[in-house]
């Protein structure tokens, strides 16, 4: 799974990248898809904070995980059907992203073949996912904050611009980068943020 150390640092130091292509994916128990763990902090079965993207090749069950809140948004293909205490939830690409509580599990139908899923899981703490639009700023506050990329993206930060590939999490801890993140510009990306 990917850990810390497939972290690479740029300029400024404080802000971290982690590229899609740079994560093996691994399977899932139940061969229904597989997993690129992005970020797992800490870096050990006791993680607080999980970012991962997953591609779900079939229909089944999501695994439990109570006391997780769950963050979920199709990245790309046609979208799944969830099943959830309060009905049946369709998510396409582009939808606001869902959260839910990790010990519902739901089970999940692909409307039309295969997903690709970003992921965000919080345990003793609290996450948010949202939909980052070019023009939007990010302000620190958050002992964590990140953005993800789907497609090619120019994010300012402290009157520097970093360009981010397809497939990309840039992240970094509170204090280490509290000038505002402003997204110049982007297509697809989202901005993530954790308070332990």
């Amino acid at each position: 799974m990917a850990r810390m150390n497939l972290i690479r640092t740029v300029d400024p130091p404080a802000l971290h990248r982690v590229r899609l292509e740079d994560v093996r994916p691994q399977p899932w128990r139940n061969g229904g898809g597989t997993t690129q763990e992005l970020l797992t902090w800490p870096a050990d079965a006791a993680w607080q904070w999980r970012v991962s993207v997953a591609r779900i090749d079939r229909d089944g069950p999501f695994s439990a995980f109570p006391g997780v809140q769950r963050w979920f948004t199709v990245l790309q293909g046609q979208g799944v059907a969830l099943t959830l205490p309060q009905g049946e939830l369709r998510l396409r690409a582009g939808d606001a992203p869902l959260c839910f509580d990790g010990a519902d599990a739901p089970h999940c139908r692909l409307l039309n073949g295969a997903t690709v899923d970003l992921n965000v899981m919080a345990r003793s703490g609290t996450a948010q996912l949202r939909t980052a639009r070019a023009g939007d700023t990010l302000q620190a506050g958050a002992a964590w904050r990140g953005l993800y990329c789907a497609t090619p993206a120019v994010l300012e930060v402290g009157g520097q611009q970093h360009h981010s590939p397809s497939g990309e999490l840039l992240w970094a801890e509170a204090g280490a980068q509290a000038a505002p993140w402003h997204l110049e510009r982007a297509g697809q990306a989202w901005w993530l943020e954790f308070w332990p």
